[in-house]
């Protein structure tokens, strides 16, 4: 009886943290559909207003909308696809190989997530100048091509595939470039996916990065091109609309990856 009543108060919580999680979800796509251009009234008697795509063409006829999606696809794709490389070949080192002052090396790495990455803005910008990079994908891309979480959570979950495996390979003559991405990348993917995850979303939501080194439209992201036009517009229903754009992406690869996202999740010991 005591499990029954735990249970249902356990439905009852997850209900309704459910609904105040999905509430600005539900705003967002029904604003997205109607021409208002202040909010006004209870968000849920939008609907029975006339619901159209209007806000949506509006974005695609009257913005460089699919520039603006294909900047950032590329400096999304390319740091995730690194980010994902550079972790697992790091991890596996970390984990796996013995050297000296390996630990050390490693906190110190660790240490640089201390380090808010707004300070780093500012010499950034003066050294990606001076070399001419300013208003190009390269201090879009470069900054990202690795992630020290991305290592630590290859790292621990490696930590715990037994070492028989390695020295079962070793004696089959295999190295260490088959022994990594024969047996440990295979064995890896749940946690790799969760670090591809993290990078993607990561870099497809960051706005201050393009906004401080992209200066014309043709070189924005979604995330700045986007708000540039909300700015000029200020108008509610494109504002939605505009969120519904930049959501979508991140939405779809989470979607895809949720099984291995919660995986790698729990097996690095990440609770």
């Amino acid at each position: 009886m005591e499990s029954k009543k735990t249970s249902l108060i356990s439905i009852v919580l997850l209900t309704i943290l459910a609904i105040l999680f999905l509430t600005p979800f539900i705003i967002m796509i029904i604003g997205s559909m109607i021409k208002m251009k202040i909010p006004v009234g209870n968000p849920f008697t939008w609907i029975q207003k006339d619901l159209s795509l209007f806000n949506f063409n509006f974005i695609i006829k009257n913005s460089e909308y699919l520039t603006w999606i294909k900047n950032s696809l590329v400096i999304t794709i390319i740091p995730t696809a690194l980010q994902m490389f550079f972790a697992l070949v790091l991890g596996y080192i970390f984990s796996k190989k013995q050297f000296k002052g390996r630990n050390l090396i490693f906190w110190i790495m660790m240490a640089v997530i201390m380090v808010p990455s707004q300070i780093l803005i500012i010499p950034r910008y003066i050294m990606f100048n001076k070399i001419g990079w300013i208003n190009s994908y390269i201090p879009l891309i470069l900054p990202r091509v690795w992630d020290i979480m991305g290592v630590f959570f290859v790292k621990q979950f490696m930590l715990q595939l037994p070492k028989e495996l390695e020295e079962a390979a070793y004696i089959d003559g295999a190295n260490d470039f088959h022994i990594l991405f024969g047996i440990m990348a295979p064995l890896s993917k749940s946690v790799i996916a969760t670090v591809g995850t993290f990078a993607f979303i990561t870099c497809w939501n960051d706005f201050l990065t393009p906004l401080i080194f992209t200066t014309s439209k043709e070189m924005y992201p979604i995330t700045v091109g986007l708000a540039s036009l909300l700015t000029k517009e200020g108008n509610f229903g494109i504002e939605m609309a505009g969120a519904v754009f930049s959501f979508i992406p991140t939405f779809l690869m989470f979607l895809f990856f949720q099984k291995y996202f919660t995986r790698g999740i729990a097996f690095t010991g990440i609770k």
